[in-house]
């Protein structure tokens, strides 16, 4: 998932007003994401759910994944590290890892909570949702905050939660609800330094056009309103 199909999906959205928009954020995810238990859940899964699986040899798919994620060793200097927890940030099997190995957790929290989370995605280690408020503050306050513990209940991996709100900020958008309908802008940290490529780079001439080209197109797929590109 990116901003574009992101936008797509939230543009489908029709609120009640007792919708908001929440997010949640895991907390260094990678490390936090602990080997054995992770690899116990997935064999687990995989061999529940053979039927999902019918375009590989899932026995063969079982014995490879350990090969992978307990043979993570390392040089810094002269000295030589075996990693024992947690995928290697930066291999190619880290990130769809992170999005299987918690979506195992996700699909029973889901169940759950469907009545009051009409809408949930998650990239890698940030979500967003929609959360239904109950009008009794009370009862909203304990569901949210059993919610909010259903989600840390995955071997160690913690979450960081936005309250629910009419604004937040997620990936590079600011997403609002306006009368019912969410709005977007682009969202950039105060820590942007915008290092853009500078005009008397050795790049072809192609590659800056079209970086300008790029931004110009991106703020005006992701805004919903013509002065926000501005």
């Amino acid at each position: 998932m990116d901003s574009f199909e992101l936008k797509k999906r939230l543009d489908t959205l029709v609120l009640q007003p007792n919708e908001l928009l929440m997010t949640c954020d895991a907390d260094s995810m990678y490390t936090n994401l602990q080997t054995e238990p992770n690899l116990k859940e997935v064999t687990e899964y995989i061999r529940s759910n053979k039927h999902r699986f019918k375009h590989c040899n899932i026995n063969a798919l079982i014995v490879a994944l350990p090969l992978v994620f307990r043979s993570n060793y390392f040089k810094f200097g002269d000295l030589y590290c075996h990693q024992k927890s947690g995928p290697a940030m930066g291999t190619p099997p880290a990130p769809p890892w992170a999005t299987i190995t918690f979506a195992i957790h996700e699909e029973k929290i889901l169940q759950k909570w469907l009545k009051l989370l009409p809408f949930y995605l998650r990239f890698i280690d940030d979500g967003i949702g929609v959360w239904r408020v109950d009008a009794d503050p009370a009862v909203f306050q304990q569901q949210w905050a059993e919610f909010k513990s259903d989600m840390q209940q995955w071997y160690g991996l913690t979450w960081t939660f936005t309250e629910p709100s009419n604004t937040v900020d997620f990936m590079d958008l600011t997403i609002s609800i306006v009368d019912g309908k969410i709005e977007t802008t682009i969202f950039e940290k105060s820590q942007n330094l915008y290092l853009y490529i500078p005009p008397h780079s050795s790049h072809p001439r192609g590659v800056l056009t079209g970086l300008i080209f790029g931004q110009v197109l991106r703020f005006r797929h992701l805004c919903t309103h013509r002065r926000f590109c501005n």
